[in-house]
């Protein structure tokens, strides 16, 4: 599931603002359908506003897809992802706001549009637990427990209802910090050095 954002402090002074047009929600979704284009979104928010080749770009995203160093990819592998970015993805992040890809001179630029948005693509990891799943789970069990502490009910007498509920209160407030640091920079393009769906 892939989700954009606003982020106004997040665009660079070198990033062009020709309409200052926010990129429209469905045109967001099918861009971010796909996994090679998130990988290009990814590179480019690394860049910081910087022109990249679409040679290095075709470099990069086959190496996650191959999940090779760039240094161990041969020339089909690279030719084959610098084809399918050239002729079909870069022209058609162009059209629709995300990119400025310049096709003779082989540079492509994150659009002032996207550059200020901030996408999240939730990716649930091995053996992972669903956000909902987890706290639903965690509010049935402190509820239990505590019910058993008022109750009296012997396994759950160690610690008083209120050491009880200072405890879920922390509990909870971990793992909220956890799941905002998931969210937000593990799941968020362009955050880490690796995309998200490769975490």
């Amino acid at each position: 599931m892939a989700q954009s954002q606003s982020s106004p402090g997040s665009s660079e002074g070198a990033l062009k603002d020709p309409e200052d047009h926010e990129l429209n929600r469905d045109v967001v979704l099918d861009v971010l359908s796909n996994e090679r284009r998130r990988y290009v979104i990814h590179e480019l928010k690394q860049q910081n506003g910087k022109p990249v080749s679409d040679g290095d770009l075709a470099e990069r995203i086959a190496g996650w897809e191959l999940e090779k160093p760039a240094d161990e990819l041969n020339y089909k592998e690279r030719k084959r992802v610098k084809n399918a970015l050239r002729q079909f993805h870069l022209p058609k992040m162009d059209e629709a706001g995300f990119v400025e890809y310049d096709q003779r001179a082989g540079t492509v630029t994150l659009s002032y549009a996207a550059a200020k948005q901030d996408f999240y693509v939730d990716v649930l990891p091995k053996r992972g637990i669903p956000g909902g799943l987890y706290y639903l789970a965690f509010s049935v069990t402190s509820v239990f427990v505590l019910a058993g502490a008022v109750l009296s009910v012997p396994p759950f007498l160690a610690l008083s209802p209120l050491s009880w509920c200072v405890f879920f209160a922390v509990a909870l407030a971990v793992s909220s910090v956890a799941h905002f640091y998931d969210n937000y920079y593990r799941m968020r393009l362009g955050a880490r050095e690796k995309p998200p769906d490769l975490e």
